[in-house]
């Protein structure tokens, strides 16, 4: 059985909580999240927990924001063309205040929260959605194997949960 390792591919399931212990998401519904381990591609706390770990592996660790997705910092909001987010639920039609959208980047693809909808231009907090909050992450892992050559030139997983080039 494998452990994790650098430049191993690392399938997982998890359910993400907030501090009161309410759901925010989970992957258990759908496929396994996969990443590249050793490549940045991953929360640093979360992979630091995984090295070592095998499939069928179960681990709670609950990350402050300066271990996930840092301090809400404010007056980050930035006036964005509407035909550039990303993410609109099926069925809905219109972005409202609260939704979160993903915008393409110099820096690539960024979730943002939506503050102020308009015809054309949208007002949105660049802060990450989780960003200020303390995170639990329940995790199982689901597989673990040794990263192609491509894979690691390329510096992320491919295939199922993981990058898929077109």
């Amino acid at each position: 059985m494998s452990q994790i390792t650098n430049n191993s591919v690392v399938q997982f399931f998890y359910t993400l909580k907030d501090a009161d212990g309410s759901q925010i998401e989970t992957n258990y519904d759908a496929d396994p999240i996969a990443y590249l381990h050793g490549h940045d591609g991953m929360i640093k706390a979360i992979e630091s927990e995984l090295e070592g770990k095998s499939a069928g592996d179960k681990l709670s660790l609950t990350l402050t924001p300066d271990q996930a997705y840092g301090e809400r910092k404010e007056g980050q909001e930035a006036r964005v063309p509407l035909k550039h987010l990303q993410g609109l639920p099926k069925g809905v039609r219109a972005w409202k205040a609260g939704m979160v959208a993903a915008v393409n980047t110099d820096h690539g693809m960024r979730q943002v929260t939506v503050v102020k909808p308009g015809l054309k231009m949208v007002v949105v907090d660049t802060n990450h959605p989780l960003a200020g909050k303390t995170l639990t992450y329940d995790i199982e892992v689901a597989s673990v194997r040794e990263a192609t050559a491509e894979e690691i030139s390329h510096g992320h997983a491919h295939g199922v949960g993981g990058h898929h080039h077109h």
